[in-house]
């Protein structure tokens, strides 16, 4: 279960805000939120929509291709792009994974919230109407090898509050997000990581 939340992690971490549909609201978003840190709990879900996983954590990012994801519960992992490499801190596993973020950032849902303002140039955006209150966007990657089928992202109360991400295996990834700050003051360090003394690094 570990190896898929740390696929959906790399993805995550958005606060955005409303304005005449989801489509501006993003665009807005991309354009005037610079930086963002919060609380986030996920849950995933199997094709019959039976939970599998649930997990929750604090979040932040500032653009372009910086970002923190932490892992506190059900176990602890950190995810860091530092905006050229991707570490992945697995504490149980005393194990760290490096990766070339490169042109995958574009494509992949991380570029929603952490990604340069080319967004329409990777996806395809669709206005899907207000739903309870809700105001939803959904974003098909226009790479044919991504990983996610799709992204919808939901604004209320001017604040993007969810995200629903499905992947080409039929799961389903449910994030809510909270405690949202709009372009706070972040630390550089926020976004630097270095190997724990004795841990296993793995780099592709």
């Amino acid at each position: 279960m570990k190896s898929s939340v740390i696929v959906i992690a790399a993805s995550l971490f958005l606060p955005g805000f409303v304005q005449a549909d989801s489509l501006a609201a993003l665009k807005a978003f991309i354009r005037d939120v610079h930086t963002a840190k919060g609380v986030f709990s996920q849950q995933v879900m199997d094709k019959a929509g039976n939970i599998k996983q649930q997990a929750s954590g604090t979040l932040a990012f500032s653009r372009p291709g910086k970002f923190r994801w932490v892992y506190s519960k059900p176990y602890e992992q950190l995810i860091v792009g530092d905006g050229s490499k991707l570490w992945l801190y697995d504490k149980d596993l005393d194990q760290v994974t490096i990766r070339k973020l490169g042109d995958a950032l574009g494509s992949s849902p991380a570029a929603l919230l952490a990604g340069s303002n080319e967004i329409e140039k990777y996806f395809s955006l669709k206005d899907l109407g207000r739903q309870d209150g809700v105001e939803w966007l959904e974003a098909r990657p226009k790479d044919r090898e991504s990983t996610f089928d799709s992204v919808k992202m939901g604004f209320a109360d001017n604040l993007l509050t969810t995200m629903e991400l499905k992947d080409n295996f039929g799961q389903t990834t449910m994030l809510k997000f909270s405690k949202l700050e709009r372009n706070p003051s972040l630390s550089p360090a926020e976004f630097k990581f270095a190997p724990p003394k004795g841990a296993d690094v793995l780099s592709d």
